[in-house]
């Protein structure tokens, strides 16, 4: 059963909520840069979410039917270009075996600093960047470095991972970056999700957010790799963007349904 936050009392003021919310905004905005900058701070949070991670990944025993990557049903697809949707992908890091290497993608912004050197701790490298938008040619100059190093990784025989939706953009629509690497790479997206059966979700989050927590079961869900030529013009990458929100919609409900079965 999903489980989900809990809304305001009716009998809290509306304008009561909206002035408590507005002022903590200020407050944040000024603690947030000194903390930022604290480096004891930085790695007390990071150890903090390394273990409470690691704690959820122990306390969720993958149900039999969850796919493993690094299984003999990845065999030829590897390296591959694993995709995911934001605010589904937070535990993925605990779940990635360490066979073979893997090269994730995270964003520039100074709040993703945490979230880069928790992917670390688990053996994951991180390359900073975009994942393109909406159109494949305004990738901006950091986006394209970023490709190219995950180009490399791939040749160097390594998984890499990108977040497949736009930060703040269309939740569950996928952009042209993963198109683009897959592309240039030669190698296939493999649309990939992570479910819990015990799980909060963030409903105001732009993305519908998923916390996952401990005591419960967990699946990973894998789909059909898909390839993209190196001389796919723009429609062919419109229509296998397409392919890839559909996929990744797919398999996301499957990773759900995995564990929300009775027993």
């Amino acid at each position: 059963m999903e489980e989900r936050v809990a809304k305001p009392r009716a009998d809290e003021p509306a304008a009561g909520r909206q002035r408590s919310g507005s002022a903590l905004k200020p407050l944040w905005k000024k603690v947030r840069e000194p903390l930022a900058q604290s480096r004891f701070v930085k790695s007390l949070i990071v150890s903090l979410f390394t273990l409470t991670m690691r704690f959820i990944r122990l306390t969720n025993p993958r149900v039999a039917a969850s796919a493993t990557f690094g299984d003999r049903e990845f065999e030829g697809i590897e390296p591959g270009i694993i995709a995911l949707w934001h605010g589904q992908h937070i535990l993925m890091p605990a779940f990635y075996p360490s066979k073979r290497g893997l090269v994730a993608m995270v964003s520039r912004s100074a709040d993703a600093e945490i979230n880069a050197q928790v992917i670390e701790r688990f053996g994951i490298e991180t390359v900073r960047g975009s994942g393109g938008r909406a159109d494949a040619r305004h990738i901006d100059k950091g986006g394209a470095k970023a490709l190219i190093a995950l180009k490399k990784s791939l040749m160097a025989g390594k998984n890499v991972c990108m977040i497949a939706d736009i930060p703040h953009g269309t939740p569950r629509d996928a952009g042209l970056g993963v198109i683009l690497l897959a592309k240039l790479s030669g190698r296939p997206i493999v649309p990939a999700a992570l479910a819990t059966s015990r799980r909060k979700v963030l409903e105001k989050s732009w993305d519908k957010t998923t916390i996952n927590l401990p005591f419960g079961r967990s699946a990973i869900a894998a789909g059909e790799p898909i390839f993209v030529a190196s001389d796919a013009n723009e429609e062919e990458m419109e229509r296998v963007r397409l392919q890839l929100t559909e996929a990744l919609n797919l398999t996301t409900a499957k990773a759900y349904s995995l564990v929300d079965q009775p027993r």
